[in-house]
């Protein structure tokens, strides 16, 4: 992987983006997590202006140290980069006082898990609109494309992807590149919805490796009765993953009425 190229197309993709929309520069969430690590150090790096938002919702101490000492660090750095701190627990408290009560709790903490995301995106377009920056978005390709393992409308709300198109072991090695915090690079990956230390793979069912290995096969055509054991069992993962979560992929369906009917 040429690590240094990519990292000058990426930045150099950024910046013309920006400057082609009127736009001074991004926002970004930062979670404590490599994706938005590399993300908010990519956009730094365009020497525009970068504003970094860290956002807990009831969030896990280690995670909130580890994003408050990537953006200390970045800001060392980086002259261009500034930061807000902005707690949402008590908002997204309030909202869970108002919300009328289920009987189906565990799709009530599903559900919420999403409205975190989502009160983050609505702060990050809040500080986008007031500043004139763009919303960078923090997915990888194995999330965004693979198994859709984002919030719609949530960090999935944003206007440009930069790491998009890299796997998450690419994601690793970009940012091992550009000096990343060692504490970020051997966290485990966590979506940070949960307020504990639940990892992804914990949800997921299988690393990134196993998935990246799937989403090659899947794309060579290949079909679940060609494996066996463990290999098989991510496969499956990972196709019930892609079949539930394709309509976080897809545009909007858009109800078409015929020519005959206006």
């Amino acid at each position: 992987m040429q690590t240094e190229k990519i990292t000058a197309h990426i930045v150099g993709w950024l910046r013309d983006y920006a400057t082609q929309a009127g736009m001074k520069g991004f926002v970004v969430g930062v979670s404590g997590g490599i994706d938005s690590a590399l993300t908010s150090t990519l956009c730094a790096l365009t020497g525009m202006e970068v504003l970094c938002l860290e956002m807990p919702i009831h969030q896990s101490k280690n995670q909130v140290t580890r994003a408050a000492n990537h953006i200390f660090w970045l800001k060392e750095q980086y002259p261009n980069v500034r930061s807000h701190w902005i707690d949402l627990t008590p908002v997204f408290d309030s909202l869970i006082e108002v919300l009328p009560g289920v009987e189906d709790g565990e799709h009530r903490l599903m559900s919420l898990a999403n409205t975190r995301a989502r009160l983050r995106m609505t702060s990050l377009y809040y500080f986008a609109a007031l500043e004139k920056l763009l919303v960078a978005g923090t997915g990888n390709k194995v999330e965004d494309f693979g198994v859709g393992f984002y919030t719609k409308y949530g960090d999935g709300g944003v206007d440009l992807s930069p790491i998009a198109d890299l796997l998450k072991t690419e994601v690793y090695e970009l940012a091992a590149s550009l000096g990343i915090n060692p504490e970020i690079l051997d966290a485990p990956p966590t979506d940070g919805l949960w307020g504990d230390d639940r990892t992804d793979e914990d949800q997921i069912g299988a690393t990134y490796p196993e998935l990246e290995w799937a989403m090659d096969m899947d794309s060579r055509g290949k079909t679940e009765s060609d494996f066996e054991g463990r290999k098989r069992e991510v496969f499956k993962i990972y196709k019930r993953l892609n079949t539930v979560n394709r309509h976080k992929m897809l545009p909007i369906p858009v109800c078409e009425i015929p020519e005959n009917l206006k």
